[in-house]
């Protein structure tokens, strides 16, 4: 039985988002499937298992986080 999890990240206009989206796309694959949808960010994960996924959520948390802060650095 797979766990499936789906994440939607709303920023302020939909180039953030986008630029967000962008900074993470060579890390999702296979592990998560993301696209835009205007000013937000929907990530969809599965895993084999409720851990895995907690692990794969976290991962790509925290490369959120840091794909974040480089966005607004970039706008200042």
């Amino acid at each position: 039985m797979a766990v499936s999890c789906v994440l939607e990240l709303e920023y302020d206009s939909e180039a953030a988002a986008l630029a967000v989206h962008r900074a993470l796309a060579p890390d999702n694959a296979p592990f998560v499937k993301a696209e835009t949808r205007g000013a937000s960010v929907i990530a969809e994960m599965e895993a084999a298992t409720p851990m895995k996924l907690l692990h794969t959520v976290e991962d790509y948390l925290a490369c959120v986080a840091v794909a974040e802060k480089a966005v607004v650095a970039a706008r200042r």
